[in-house]
């Protein structure tokens, strides 16, 4: 069964040797790639102008058992998070982002989340880890958590390694680790490195393989609908834990937020 490769690649690589009737198919699948998990075999079959026979040779050159099969291969690709159409130009963005906030903070206790918050108000140091995707919300999420507490950093640092930096761990150093699907290999090594220490990991229901080896583990839904990966979730998250934080640290935040604004000003950094 072929099922590294998504099917319009498939269609590509093994072109030459179609019939030419599998041709007008593959042809019609490369036109229309939403096809391939929206319609059935005969429904392909009508608008190709050949059998649903043809049609299941088609799949099974390609290496699939079934047109079937070449649907869920196609469903589990985008699931790992492979940008590929699994829904018409009509989605409702809106209403999608809605039920990835929805089921997100559904799925969050609110017991987990004022420990976890707690825990990043009073910490010695915390530190944040992400890659690829995942970077540039660790990146926001030291920025917000820097207007309220001091001793913030960011893994990795640029053209830097992280063996040195994970030795550094403190005793009672809280570490938030972000990684969402197509997740790096070294992200496996990482969190076993960082087993017995307080490790909090933010990311998608592809992440609870980890589930044992993390202190806790905050699931965000990304959406499967759209060729790309939705942030909103994983963002509001963030702003959550961050405006706990604040409330855990009361006085403390509020003076250092003022530091902060006081340094804007003489720095000339921001607009008035």
């Amino acid at each position: 069964m072929a099922t590294k490769q998504d099917v319009l690649s498939l269609i590509e690589k093994t072109y030459p040797t179609l019939s030419p009737s599998a041709r007008s198919i593959a042809n019609y699948l490369q036109q229309n790639p939403l096809a391939i998990v929206s319609q059935t075999s005969a429904e392909i079959a009508d608008n190709t102008n050949t059998s649903k026979a043809t049609v299941s040779r088609f799949f099974r050159q390609l290496g699939y058992d079934s047109q079937q099969g070449a649907k869920q291969a196609q469903l589990a690709l985008r699931e790992s998070g492979v940008p590929i159409f699994t829904q018409g130009s009509s989605l409702d963005q809106t209403a999608q982002e809605l039920k990835n906030l929805s089921l997100t903070f559904e799925g969050l206790r609110p017991d987990t989340l004022n420990e976890i918050s707690e825990r990043l108000a009073n910490a010695s140091r915390v530190t944040l880890i992400g890659f690829r995707n995942a970077y540039p919300l660790a990146l926001h999420f030291r920025q917000q958590l820097q207007q309220v507490r001091h001793s913030v950093r960011l893994l990795p640092q640029p053209g830097q390694t992280l063996g040195e930096d994970l030795h550094d761990i403190l005793d009672d150093e809280v570490i938030v680790l972000l990684g969402f699907r197509r997740r790096t290999r070294q992200f496996k090594q990482i969190v076993e490195a960082l087993q017995g220490r307080t490790t909090v990991l933010i990311t998608d229901p592809t992440g609870q393989v980890y589930n044992q080896q993390v202190s806790h583990v905050l699931l965000c839904h990304l959406g499967n609908e759209s060729p790309f990966d939705s942030y909103a979730a994983p963002m509001s998250l963030i702003s959550m834990l961050c405006n706990r934080v604040f409330g855990f640290l009361g006085d403390a935040a509020s003076r250092q937020t003022q530091a902060i604004s006081a340094l804007y000003e003489d720095l000339d950094e921001l607009e008035p």
